[in-house]
């Protein structure tokens, strides 16, 4: 069941304002989550650069069929004592907490890449940070999108869960049929506006982590009590999502949401599997400051392509783009070590003067 009493928080770290009694195999899901989420950013960045793909492009494209799915799954496990709160604390915990960090990091982003971007003038700055609230800017458009989703299953929650299902899986089945033509990254053209098609994409996976969380966290524990039995399940898993990816057949529309569940299911059935290691719990560690990494890793990302491409001491293209990776995590981890508690501690930490004041 979904533990409850949780402490209120203000960081980023925690993913937008409640602290959880931490679950491990759910932190080492986010993890890799958010590992596979950077590390398609940056084997994309450096095969654009160079103009080639590199081994990890492999492991990236095998990953697209459920690597955001899975993000969105885990995202609405614990949404159901979220939508409960009163509105007042909602809107703050839900709704401000995300728009505060996007607020300042879309401010940030486009402050670092301005150049690069030809905007030279206040007003075409101006211009471009607002047009960011009509069209999310780069990758923030997950953090734009975590809050509409919460909101909509309030709004829907008396609705019966097999028609707001069935109605989920249409909009998705809707947005796969318009594909976004990006080898990597699952996406939709449907409208030409982000939200609605990324919305249309993944709400059906929000719900599903919303309203099934009890059978998840059932097979979790199922899995973590019998891993000989997981593991061989994972291998099967593996080779049909594999062969799906190389056919094609898996960016089939319907067959889409299929393999993203059935992703989704393998990512939690391994965290629960390395939830007992304790030198795997890095990976936790990565999950629980899963939002700091997202809202942070494209600069570093940037600059580490940057300097390993003109450096030259890598050359094997797979190589670059895992170094990118590492560079991409760790360095907002250490930002947001080195800031917590200092002037900077804004960055990541939502300070008082961003909060609604207690009703």
């Amino acid at each position: 069941m979904i533990r409850q009493n949780d402490a209120q928080s203000t960081s980023a770290r925690g993913g937008g304002g409640i602290a959880p009694t931490r679950i491990v195999w759910v932190d080492i899901a986010k993890g890799w989550c958010i590992i596979l989420v950077v590390m398609m950013h940056s084997a994309t960045g450096v095969g654009l650069a160079v103009g080639e793909t590199g081994w990890l492009h492999s492991v990236v494209a095998f990953a697209k069929p459920f690597r955001m799915p899975d993000f969105f799954l885990i995202a609405g496990l614990f949404a159901s004592r979220i939508i409960v709160l009163p509105w007042h604390t909602f809107v703050d915990r839900r709704i401000i907490h995300f728009l505060y960090f996007y607020s300042l990091w879309v401010l940030v982003t486009l402050l670092a890449k301005a150049a690069v971007l030809e905007i030279t003038t206040p007003a075409t700055f101006l211009a471009a940070y607002l047009w960011a609230f009509v069209q999310p800017f780069s990758s923030m458009w997950f953090i734009y999108l975590l809050p509409l989703l919460f909101l909509a299953v309030r709004l829907t929650r008396r609705i019966h869960p097999g028609f707001a299902l069935f109605a989920a899986s249409l909009l998705h089945t809707a947005a796969a049929s318009f594909p976004d033509h990006n080898a990597y990254a699952l996406g939709s053209e449907m409208s030409g506006w982000i939200i609605i098609d990324s919305f249309s994409l993944y709400f059906v996976f929000f719900l599903i982590g919303d309203l099934h969380h009890d059978r998840i966290f059932q097979f979790a524990g199922f899995s973590a009590s019998w891993p000989r039995a997981a593991l061989c399940g994972l291998a099967g898993w593996a080779l049909l999502n594999a062969g799906a990816v190389a056919t094609g057949f898996a960016f089939i529309p319907g067959v889409t949401m299929l393999l993203g569940i059935g992703g989704a299911v393998a990512v939690t059935t391994l965290s629960s599997i390395l939830s007992g290691i304790f030198w795997i719990r890095w990976l936790a560690y990565c999950g629980r400051h899963s939002l700091v990494i997202y809202l942070a890793f494209a600069l570093p990302m940037g600059a580490a392509r940057v300097l390993i491409l003109k450096s030259g001491v890598i050359s094997n293209i797979g190589w670059m783009s895992i170094w990118v990776t590492a560079a991409a995590i760790v360095a907002p981890l250490l930002l947001e070590a080195l800031t917590r508690g200092a002037a900077l501690n804004f960055l990541f930490h939502r300070p008082q003067w961003a909060r609604l004041p207690r009703g």
